[in-house]
Parts: structure tokens; C-alpha cells; sequence
């Protein structure tokens, strides 16, 4: 297994890196030309997001009331046209600025993280390119210490609202460069546009040179091919372009190619029979009232007028959504397939869902309800559960093919995963309610750090950290200071939100095994 070591200095530069791996050599062209291309940064072009707004931001801090959530929301309207100027956040300075005449001095936390996310940056050729998963000091390091594409999406983004582009800008191109490579795992060709899970860099003191590698599966526990790669690419090529101001980049060919080949793999016919899309987090918005009509389904109904279009099964309600639901509050469930219905609750998908406008403005209100009304569960001790709940005993083996990395309240099974913290803040802010952002960003820093920043935490609650967590996780890091940075200037949300264009009525298109 391959050993990385990062020098503790600002620039992150590596010194060794050894691999049994096999080499893909990247030429000289490679694309080193596109990287010195001069920048085109409009840093001159003015906020659209009304500066007065911050001054009515909630904190406990600060002696302003807290505004109503509809007052709130409205400024961020035009969410999409946010644009956040390269000027370094408050939040590396010794004080902070949250909006005029509110100046308070920055959480301990914060330079700790950021002292550990500089360290975790990986250079390949004197330049940074992304930072590894987990600054971990076993022995058994397994693949933590290589750049994931998932992984880097919040550093990228607490390093583009601190106004430090470069890194971001040379990570997009080269995952784009590793992109065009062959991929196989054992003797399958993968797609053209599968960007790869994760990277490392390797290199050689004989000959004074650095090598990339590439893992698109073929190294991963049970040879998983990514499937999220490309998506977080494209979400972090717009972040890029809109807190720079710099299209450039994105109209590139070789970037408008890559997000072609992207697209044309998850949008060809026959993709949407994939399990990995049936399984997308987010399917179907559940609250009371539709509990109550699913309970009342008839089934075995035939023809394009049936209600119940998947055949769900009454029976099959699991008895806990009845108490777990609240008067008020929905959410998106899991998954929704054939006569199953997967009424597990994942943050995941419900905070994009609210970040991409896929929800409705009721819908975003809903989940924001439901999380508040259900705090215990969905937040314990130590935020986030990544889903609720736990799968346990006989169903437990069926699922997880008896993984205990998966028992019941840890890992992906109900554990709670700090990283989280910076998805539910956006959403919060997105839906005029920063109050929730902040009460689990304070539970946060009352263990996340004493505890050496871990990966995830264990147990229904979140009190036990996980029992295979890795320590100082570099995306438990930065999701800490993205989340402390966007409700210390909230208009750093136009880089990560993406406003319904009504206007644009696309004419969607399915294959001929779609229903609905």
C-alpha cells in the first residue's frame, strides 16, 4: 500500500510517495499551458446580494432579533447571480467581521482547522492540486492518503471563499487531464466520462520526478466505480466560475468536453434503470397527509389512471414513520422502486434538493421543520446523521451483506458525519432559517475538535466516535469552516445554490422504460 508524506509548510509539497501501483506517465504537454494561462478575474464586479441584509443575520453574538424566515429568503431571490469576490474571509484574521459594527473574535477552532487543511495539501510539480482525505498517522493509511474527487469539494470551497482560486482551478484540470485516461477494473472499460474516485502522486527520487495515479475502481474495496465523481466536478467547476468571476476556465473545449462526456454517460438510454440512479437520494417528498393517502392505497391497479403508480404496498409502511413524522415537516425519501418504498430519511439529497431548487419553496420549509421538530434524532449529539434509521438485525445482513464497517448507528447506517455540517448551513441559510445552522455548529464545537476531528461518529445519538473513523478527515475540517464561513458572509451561498431559471422550460426527454 502506498505511503504519502506531506512537509507541514504552507505549500503542503510532497516528499515521497511509494506504490506497487501501475504508472500513467503524464507528458509534458499535458495541461501545464492551460494552467499559465493569464487569469481573467473580475474582481471589480459588484455583490448582488444587499449587503444591509448581514446586519439582520441572527448570532449569538450579536443583539439583532432574529428576522422573519420570509424576510430572510428574499435576499437570496437571485441566489444564482451571488457573486463572491476573491477577498480572504474574516475567519483567518484575528478578528472577524459579520457585518457592520459586529466585529468578535473567531472560535480557537478555526485556526486549528485551517493549519490542518494547509497541511493536508497535496503539490504535484511545485503547484497544489488538491489536499488527502485524512491527515491519518496509522499504519494502515488504505487509500485516506490520496486526493478524492468527493472528498475535495468542501476544501475547494473553503478555499475559494478565503480567495485562494489557484488550488481549486488546478485540481479541475487536472482530474479533467486523468478523465481522458483508459479506465478498467479487471477487464471492463468503463465510460468515457467516468472521472476518477480519487488520485495520488508518486515520486521518483531517482529521477527527480512526480507522477500521477489514478484510481477509478480498480484499487477501491469491492472495485466500486465512482458514480458521484463527475457530478461534485461539474458542482465545483460552477463554484469556481462564480466566486472568481472567471468563465474562462469553464468555456474552455477541453472543460465543455469533459462536462459533455459527463452528462452523455448518466443521460444515455438505459441509465435510468441503473441502480445507482433508482437509489439517488431525494426520490419523492413525503409528510402526514401523504403517509395517510399511501396507508389508504388500493393495489394491483392497471393502466395509465392508477394512483398508486409504483404498486406500494400499505403493509409495508415501517411503523416508525408514523411517530417520527411531525404535524408539520416533510422530507425526501430515500428511494422508490416497484412495490418498495424506501422511507429512510438522507441529508444528503434533501439539502441539495433545497441548494438546486428542485424543492419547492414549501418543501424547503418542510424539511427545515422536520429537522427542527426531530433534533434528537437527526442531529443528537453530534450533527448529521447521513440517514435515519438505522437498518438492524435480519434486514441489516440482507443490505449490507453483513459488513460490520455497517452495524446498526455507524458508518453508512445511521452514523453522524460532521462533513455535513456545511450542506445543512447552505440549506439554512437558503431557506432564511441560519438559527439551525448555528445551534448544530455550536454542538459541533464543543467535542469536534477535543476529539481530533473525526471522520464519523457512532452510536443513536452520535456520541461514540466511529469505531473505524479516521482521525483529523480532512472533509470533517473544512465542512467546519465552510459552514462558519457562510454564516459569517452569507453571500458566498451564490456559488453553491442554483436558482430555478422560470423562464427555461426545457422539454424533457426519457427513454421508452420510463414511467411515471
Amino acid at each position: 500500500m502506498s505511503t504519502l508524506t506531506v512537509d507541514t509548510g504552507q505549500n503542503g509539497r510532497i516528499r515521497k510517495v511509494d506504490s506497487s501501483a501501475s504508472v500513467h506517465e503524464l507528458g509534458e504537454y499535458e495541461i501545464s499551458r492551460l494552467l499559465d494561462r493569464p487569469k481573467h478575474l473580475n474582481l471589480d464586479r459588484q455583490r448582488s446580494f444587499d449587503e444591509r441584509s448581514l446586519t439582520d443575520m441572527p448570532s449569538g453574538l450579536s443583539p439583532h432579533p432574529l428576522p422573519r424566515p420570509d424576510v430572510f429568503s428574499r435576499a437570496f431571490d437571485n441566489a444564482d447571480s451571488l457573486y463572491s469576490p476573491g477577498k480572504r474571509s474574516g475567519l483567518n484574521t484575528p478578528t472577524s467581521q459579520f457585518g457592520p459594527g459586529m466585529a468578535f473574535e473567531p472560535h480557537p477552532m478555526i485556526g486549528e482547522a485551517w493549519d490542518n487543511l494547509r497541511r493536508s495539501m497535496v503539490c504535484f510539480r511545485g503547484q497544489p492540486v488538491g489536499t488527502i482525505a485524512a491527515l491519518d498517522n496509522s499504519e494502515e493509511k488504505l487509500n485516506y492518503d490520496q486526493v478524492f474527487v468527493r472528498d475535495f469539494v468542501p476544501s475547494a470551497l473553503a478555499f475559494l471563499m478565503n480567495g485562494e482560486p489557484d488550488i481549486v482551478k488546478n485540481f479541475i484540470l487536472k482530474t479533467l487531464r486523468l478523465q481522458s485516461w483508459e479506465k478498467k477494473v479487471d477487464r471492463f472499460h468503463l465510460g468515457a466520462g467516468v472521472m476518477p474516485a480519487s488520485f495520488k502522486v508518486l515520486h521518483d527520487p531517482i529521477r527527480n520526478t512526480e507522477t500521477l495515479i489514478a484510481d477509478f475502481g480498480e484499487s477501491a474495496i469491492g472495485r466500486v466505480a465512482p458514480v458521484d465523481s463527475g457530478f461534485w466536478w461539474i458542482i465545483l467547476l460552477r463554484a469556481y466560475t462564480k466566486s472568481t468571476g472567471d468563465s474562462s476556465l469553464a468555456e474552455m473545449p477541453e472543460c465543455q468536453k469533459g462536462i459533455r462526456l459527463i452528462l452523455s454517460l448518466c443521460l444515455s438510454e438505459g441509465f435510468d434503470t441503473f441502480p445507482t440512479l433508482l437509489c439517488a437520494d431525494g426520490c419523492c417528498m413525503i409528510d402526514r397527509r401523504m403517509l395517510n393517502d399511501i396507508y389508504r392505497y388500493k393495489t394491483e391497479e392497471y393502466s395509465h389512471t392508477a394512483v398508486n403508480k409504483f404498486n406500494i404496498m400499505p403493509d409495508s409502511l415501517p411503523e416508525w414513520v408514523f411517530d417520527f413524522m411531525p404535524l408539520n415537516g416533510g422530507y425526501f425519501v430515500g428511494n422508490v422502486g416497484p412495490s418498495n418504498m424506501d422511507f429512510r430519511w438522507f441529508c444528503l439529497g434533501n439539502c441539495v434538493a433545497i441548494l438546486s431548487s428542485l424543492a419547492t419553496h414549501e418543501q424547503s420549509t418542510a424539511i427545515m421543520d422536520l429537522i427542527e421538530s426531530r433534533w434528537a434524532e437527526l442531529v443528537g449529539e453530534m450533527p448529521l446523521k447521513v440517514c435515519y434509521p438505522a437498518i438492524e438485525n435480519h434486514e441489516w445482513r440482507i443490505v449490507t451483506g453483513c459488513d460490520p464497517k455497517n452495524t446498526r448507528w455507524s458508518y453508512h447506517n445511521a452514523g453522524s458525519w460532521p462533513v455535513l455540517l456545511w450542506l445543512l448551513t447552505a440549506a439554512c441559510i437558503k431557506t432564511g432559517r441560519p438559527q439551525i445552522a448555528r445551534r448544530a455548529i455550536e454542538l459541533a464545537e464543543t467535542r469536534l475538535s477535543r476529539d481530533s476531528w473525526p471522520e464519523y461518529y457512532d452510536g443513536k445519538v452520535g456520541r461514540f466516535i466511529g469505531k473505524q473513523a479516521r482521525k483529523n478527515q480532512t472533509w470533517s475540517i473544512a465542512g467546519y469552516l465552510v459552514a462558519k464561513m457562510l454564516l459569517e458572509d452569507p453571500s458566498h451561498l451564490g456559488m453553491i445554490s442554483i436558482e430555478e431559471d422560470k423562464q427555461l422550460k426545457p422539454v424533457l426527454k426519457r427513454s421508452a422504460s420510463w414511467t411515471f
